[in-house]
């Protein structure tokens, strides 16, 4: 209907009817499928491996802040330079921001929309003479406004609200996994000072010893033989030192594209220092046991996990998923509703005048109201497809659901595993390097005494480098896999206990 009185009650009466079409689509029903969340599609206990304890006793990794748990300050500076300047993490930072958007203009829906305007137009009247007449008409407008009864306009606000907390989620994952990559890249360049270090020693080492033997042979004390295999050994710890060169600057070149930055030298790890001794008595034995040690870093504490499989809801990526199949069930309840009548108001109110001038001072007050009703008859089968199809996205969000809690679980599973494994491997490497390096010192002096020729002490000095390379390596895999087990569950979000960064 269209009508156009006098009077001033129009106005109030149009402003009636749009509040109460926006409370009935407010409290409107829905027809989505009641969401409950579906059980853990993996077994009920993680793996015993390492330190473990009861989950009612083990502190969740994820409410560790990572302050607490990467203690050298360095490494936080990287940390804190790599949250700021990341671009990985700043492209999940403005994803978050553009679904929030999204998820307003959806929301916006919900709401009538006034819209304030003028409109005036100019002709021959329909009765003779037929004089030229104005009419200018002012006020507010409501267009199209869906009255939401069966719930579709809500079911895909609530849609793009799951969407808006799975992006928050994913950025949340990319937070945890860049504190976890810069970690591992710090620890890794300073098992490359290690090893550029020990390098740059056996090279210096094997050169002194070689120009004593070039001495030798020069003088047909040592025979050829001798001398070349001492030639072999330093062309060798030039091939070493090289590698570990070529190591550090790409792990270097590595660690600035997570920082964002070229790295500080003052956040890099401290340079070892080795002594430099020549291969005389006692061949390099001291020097050997600067790098046979326990730990040639602090080591990071580690983390007592609980048994249950219940801490893999912590991770961000499950509830990333959770949310995904909280969105494709309420575009269910869209889908549903759109099967239905669908509802919409438009109207006006304002003043309408003969003239613009006198639109604001002798105007009549103006109103129109035109509900309109579209009802679904025939669509060739469009509206239940929509609705199968509503469905088997919502299948798919459950099985991709089950596959990143079962991912999650192998996550865990392997890093947990990794950790007591690598430590045991540390161990062993350890204690094959001391023997290496006793060997050598044995070795040294059965040479002197005369009773082991050159070449033992060659093949003892060539073990006791190859075990010192395979222990820096085994210790580093050792703080990775304690790392690994850090990031898989969870842990990294948080700076400190006081942090407000989850509310960011």
């Amino acid at each position: 209907m269209n009508k156009t009185p006098q009077g001033a009650g129009a106005p109030r009466q149009l402003r009636m009817v749009v509040a109460l079409a926006a409370v009935l689509s407010a409290t409107a029903c829905s027809m989505a499928p009641v969401y409950e969340r579906p059980s853990l599609a993996v077994p009920a206990q993680l793996p015993q491996q390492g330190a473990s304890a009861p989950a009612a006793q083990a502190q969740p990794v994820s409410e560790l802040p990572w302050t607490q748990y990467f203690t050298d300050t360095r490494l936080q500076g990287l940390i804190r330079q790599a949250l700021t300047n990341n671009r990985d993490l700043r492209v999940a930072i403005l994803n978050v921001d553009q679904l929030r958007a999204a998820y307003q203009i959806q929301n916006a829906d919900r709401f009538p929309t006034l819209n304030a305007g003028i409109s005036g137009t100019r002709g021959p009247s329909n009765a003779s003479p037929y004089p030229i007449t104005t009419t200018v008409t002012g006020g507010l407008t409501v267009a199209a406004y869906e009255l939401d009864l069966f719930g579709r306009v809500k079911s895909l606000t609530e849609a793009a609200s799951a969407q808006v907390l799975a992006s928050e989620q994913a950025r949340k994952s990319a937070h945890i996994s860049l504190v976890a990559s810069v970690a591992n890249a710090y620890y890794a360049l300073w098992a490359d000072r290690w090893q550029q270090a020990l390098s740059e020693q056996t090279l210096q080492t094997r050169q002194e010893a070689l120009k004593l033997l070039q001495l030798k042979f020069d003088q047909g004390v040592l025979n050829e033989l001798d001398l070349r295999s001492a030639q072999s050994l330093v062309e060798g710890a030039k091939i070493t030192r090289a590698q570990a060169q070529r190591q550090w600057a790409q792990d270097l070149s590595a660690l600035s594209l997570l920082v964002g930055q070229p790295v500080s030298p003052d956040l890099l790890p401290p340079q070892p220092q080795l002594d430099v001794m020549s291969l005389g008595r006692a061949a390099d034995s001291r020097g050997a046991e600067q790098v046979v040690q326990a730990t040639l870093w602090p080591e990071l504490r580690p983390l007592p996990v609980g048994l249950s499989s219940d801490v893999l809801l912590q991770r961000p990526d499950i509830a990333q998923a959770e949310q995904q199949l909280i969105a494709a069930n309420a575009n269910i309840g869209a889908a549903r509703a759109a099967r239905f009548p669908r509802i919409s108001l438009t109207g006006s109110a304002g003043v309408v005048s003969d003239s613009l001038s006198g639109l604001f001072n002798d105007g009549r007050n103006a109103w129109t109201f035109s509900p309109s009703v579209t009802v679904p008859i025939f669509d060739a089968g469009r509206g239940k497809a929509g609705v199968d199809a509503a469905f088997v996205k919502r299948d798919i969000a459950l099985a991709q659901y089950d596959k990143a809690v079962q991912t999650a679980f192998k996550e865990v599973a392997d890093t947990l595993v990794a950790r007591q494994t690598y430590a045991d491997q540390a161990q062993a490497q350890l204690a094959q390097a001391q023997a290496e390096a006793a060997r050598l010192r044995l070795s040294t002096l059965r040479y002197d005494s005369g009773v082991a020729n050159q070449l033992d002490l060659l093949d003892a000095q060539r073990s006791l480098f190859s075990a010192q390379q395979a222990l820096i390596a085994a210790q580093l895999a050792r703080q990775q896999a304690e790392i690994s087990v850090y990031r898989a569950l969870g842990g990294g979000w948080l700076e400190s206990s006081d942090s407000s960064q989850a509310s960011r």
